[in-house]
């Protein structure tokens, strides 16, 4: 018999410190995202606002573009150049979630000694930031990432295509890098800017991954030891734009109650191609911005917050506040592609 396991053994290991059923510290089942697969922020600037909803300028693009110097008549002037303006609104709106803490059974894992992810606090702070984290993705999802919303508009087609179509990614016929340098040509035309960001869908990465024409292009790029393969920087580097990210965040589509239903938060087989602007500016132009206004007046556009609960519920609550409009603000910088593979 195990002498640990007599009651000699047991009263020796209690005396000791030892205390029974303790829940391990250094690990826990917490399916917490990767935060490196949250995209809102990656595509389009934030511009902190002062108010929650305002008006910002637009300098009409064919009036700057357009040649008006003339030649100066003899003792005359030209007519003035016209440079005209509009305007446009953004909104943002307060979004909430509010998660609570049972004070009571909280003094277990207190008293267990049991900090870390076992700590009811800190794991609750931790689902707050993240519900506010998923919450920018779905918005992001469905204000920029879909069929619909970008006048420009191509679409994966089997064979044939024509028009405003092309083969599909996971397509060998389909030339990944033409078809990009063409389509940052037409922008640049368009939108007088060059794109810089292409945003993919999990499945329309997967077929430019794998893709023989890229493959073909990189295969001598590696070693024995760093064979060669295809990444985001690799693609950006092939397609010639700054950044290629891939959309890999995910959520449970399902409501409380139902079987679970997880599924990626944009597309899987679409793909964003536009210009934005690494900070706001008022003399740039960007596809897309992500307006932010400080609800609680702290500069902050999240905010957290703990507060108690009704007396004699031994409750309290943890507070994730957030306010942001992402609004499309340049129709022309963008293309979006639908249908990839």
């Amino acid at each position: 018999m195990n002498p640990r396991s007599t009651t000699a053994g047991l009263q020796a290991q209690i005396a000791k410190g030892w205390r029974p059923n303790n829940y391990l510290t250094n690990m826990s089942m917490a399916y917490f995202a990767n935060p490196g697969d949250f995209v809102a922020p990656c595509i389009f600037p934030i511009c902190p606002v002062e108010l929650s909803s305002s008006y910002y300028y637009k300098f009409d693009k064919a009036d700057l573009a357009r040649d008006n110097v003339r030649r100066k008549p003899a003792y005359g002037k030209v007519a003035p150049a016209i440079f005209g303006q509009t305007d446009d609104t953004y909104k943002c709106e307060v979004d909430q979630v509010i998660v609570g803490i049972d004070q009571i059974s909280t003094l277990n894992y207190q008293r267990s000694r049991a900090p870390g992810v076992a700590d009811p606090r800190r794991a609750k702070v931790r689902f707050a930031t993240e519900q506010m984290l998923l919450h920018q993705d779905i918005i992001f999802a469905r204000n920029f990432f879909h069929a619909g919303v970008w006048g420009q508009e191509w679409s994966g087609v089997a064979a044939t295509p024509s028009g405003s179509q092309f083969l599909k990614f996971s397509d060998a016929n389909f030339d990944p890098v033409h078809f990009f340098d063409e389509r940052i040509r037409d922008i640049k035309q368009s939108g007088r800017r060059t794109p810089n960001r292409l945003a993919l869908g999990y499945d329309a990465y997967l077929g430019l991954k794998e893709h023989p024409d890229i493959l073909e292009r990189i295969k001598y790029t590696g070693t024995t030891a760093n064979p060669a393969k295809v990444t985001p920087a690799v693609l950006a580097q092939l397609f010639g734009v700054e950044q290629v990210k891939v959309l890999e965040s995910t959520y449970n589509a399902a409501g409380l109650g139902q079987g679970e239903d997880m599924q990626f938060i944009c597309d899987t087989k679409g793909a964003l191609l536009c210009y934005a602007t690494p900070s706001p500016a008022i003399d740039e132009p960007s596809a897309g911005y992500i307006f932010t206004w400080d609800m609680l007046g702290n500069g902050a556009h999240v905010a957290f917050d703990q507060f108690d609960g009704e007396k004699g519920t031994h409750t309290e609550f943890v507070e994730g506040l957030m306010s942001t409009d992402m609004r499309k603000t340049a129709d022309d910088l963008a293309m979006y592609f639908k249908d990839c593979v």
